[in-house]
C-alpha cells in the first residue's frame, strides 16, 4: 500500500487532498502546524502529525515519524493581500519562509529516502496567479513563482534517480479561507497605505463579486492525485475551471 505525506491538512486544499487519497485506499500522513484529529474521518490508514514547514526540527521529526513514504505533497502555505508599498518586509520574509523555503525544506528531508530507493514523487501546489497575475498579490505571487521555477529545475536533476516532481496550479477558490485569512492578516499588520485605500477596497469588492469559473478543493485534490499517480501528466497541471482557462496548457 502506498503512503503519501501532505502538508497543511487542517483545512482547504490539504484537507480534501488527504480525504481523496484515503478514499483511494492509500495510507495518508496528514500534517498540520497544530494537529486537529476531528477534521478527518478516523481510519486505520490515517496518521496525523505536527509539522511546521518553517522549522528544520519540526520537519525532521515529522519525516522521521512518518517512516517511508512514496509521495510528498507540499500544500502548506500562507497568503497576503495588499499593495507592495504597504507590505512590511518581515511579512514578506515570513511568506517566503513558509511558501518557498518551507517547500524546499520538506523536499530536502524526503529526498535521501527517495534517492536511495530510486523512486518517489513530489507534488508542489502553487497558484495560477503565477501565470495570470492579479493586483495586491505581488509578494504571494513571487513566493509561488519561485516554487514553480525551482521545481522545474530540480525535476531535471532528480530524474536520473527515478524521482518525479510536478506542479499543481489552483485558481480562485472562494470556498476556502485563503482570501479571508490573507485580507485579515493584512489588517492585523496595520492595514494598507491610505493612498491605496480606494483602489484596494474596489479591487477586493470586485474579487468578492466574482461570478465566473472557480476552483473547488476537490478539483485540486483530483489534480494532485493525477500528478502523483500518472507519470504521463505534464509538469504543470491546472486545477479548476478558471485555472484551465487562465492560460494555454499542455494537455
Amino acid at each position: 500500500m502506498n503512503t503519501v505525506l501532505i502538508t497543511g491538512c487542517s483545512s482547504g486544499f490539504g484537507l480534501d487532498i488527504a480525504k481523496h487519497f484515503l478514499n483511494q485506499g492509500w495510507k495518508v500522513v496528514a500534517t498540520m502546524r497544530t494537529p486537529n484529529e476531528s477534521v478527518l474521518p478516523a481510519s486505520e490508514n490515517l496518521r496525523i502529525l505536527p509539522l511546521d514547514v518553517r522549522s528544520d526540527e519540526s520537519v525532521r521529526q515529522a519525516i522521521e515519524a512518518a517512516g517511508p513514504i512514496d509521495v510528498l505533497v507540499n500544500n502548506a502555505g500562507i497568503g497576503w493581500l495588499s499593495a507592495l508599498e504597504g507590505t512590511p518586509i518581515d511579512v514578506a520574509r515570513d511568506i517566503f519562509e513558509t511558501n518557498t523555503i518551507g517547500t524546499m525544506r520538506t523536499m530536502q528531508a524526503v529526498l535521501p529516502q527517495f534517492r536511495e530507493r530510486r523512486s518517489g514523487t513530489i507534488v508542489n501546489v502553487t497558484s495560477t496567479v503565477t501565470v495570470k497575475p492579479l493586483p495586491l498579490l505581488s509578494v504571494y505571487t513571487a513566493s509561488k513563482s519561485a516554487v514553480n521555477a525551482f521545481t522545474e529545475s530540480v525535476a531535471i536533476e532528480l530524474e536520473p534517480f527515478g524521482i518525479r516532481v510536478r506542479i499543481v496550479l489552483p485558481g480562485l477558490a472562494p470556498e476556502t479561507s485563503f482570501g479571508k485569512n490573507a485580507f485579515g492578516r493584512m489588517e492585523e499588520e496595520g492595514g494598507f497605505p491610505d493612498a491605496y485605500a480606494d483602489y484596494i477596497n474596489a479591487t477586493v469588492a470586485q474579487m468578492r463579486q466574482h461570478s465566473g469559473p472557480i476552483t473547488k478543493s476537490t478539483d485540486v485534490a483530483e489534480a494532485v492525485w493525477r500528478a502523483a499517480t500518472d507519470p504521463s501528466c505534464p509538469m504543470k497541471l491546472p486545477a479548476g475551471a478558471d485555472a484551465v482557462a487562465a492560460a494555454d496548457w499542455e494537455s
